[in-house]
């Protein structure tokens, strides 16, 4: 665990300010994947720690929400010497696209880049679900949730944080006056 968290503040992927995740939950700790992954060789690394885990779970396919969690997923996938496929937002809704089938009883691991709230990890595992997939598990580099968020299938992590998110009308650092910024881009959300 220290070793990655040293990984993620070595690569600047660990930020501490004002951020508003995905979620739309504040939080004064961002985790920028991005950064923590953009070099094949630790993304590999990190694919095979997660993909140790489940050598034997008679996983046939690794799928991903996008856009998150494509990087760490086709390097679980690749670790595994199995299929990789995503999910994606079509009109707000997850879905499977791109001509990805799946067959009647697939045995699929979800994996993802962080874990806050465990929304986009469950939208995944039901698009799956809808085209006849059996979601296995799921697995995550980093919870953010400190084990809280579920998923409705067994999960696992590489680090889990405790990181406190806060609705924007009760976020201590609104009520400061501290100017929120969403993560991957400069634009100011709030003061």
């Amino acid at each position: 665990m220290t070793e990655i968290l040293e990984h993620f503040s070595n690569t600047d992927a660990l930020l501490e300010g004002h951020f508003i995740l995905s979620s739309g939950l504040h939080s004064p700790r961002y985790l920028q994947c991005a950064l923590a992954l953009q070099y094949p060789s630790d993304a590999a690394r990190f694919g095979r720690l997660i993909a140790e885990r489940y050598l034997d779970a008679g996983i046939e396919t690794v799928a991903s929400p996008a856009i998150g969690g494509l990087i760490i997923g086709f390097a679980t996938a690749a670790a595994m010497n199995v299929r990789f496929i995503w999910t994606e937002r079509q009109n707000g809704e997850m879905t499977v696209r791109r001509g990805f089938s799946i067959k009647p009883g697939e045995r699929i691991l979800v994996v993802e880049d962080v874990i806050t709230t465990g929304v986009s990890t469950r939208e995944c595992i039901a698009a799956l679900e809808s085209k006849g997939g059996t979601v296995a598990a799921a697995a995550s580099i980093i919870d953010r949730s400190n084990g809280k968020a579920e998923v409705g299938v067994p999960r696992t992590e590489l680090v889990k944080l405790d990181v406190p998110s806060y609705s924007s009308d009760v976020c201590p650092m609104c009520a400061q006056g501290i100017e929120a910024v969403k993560p991957g881009s400069r634009m100011v959300i709030s003061k």
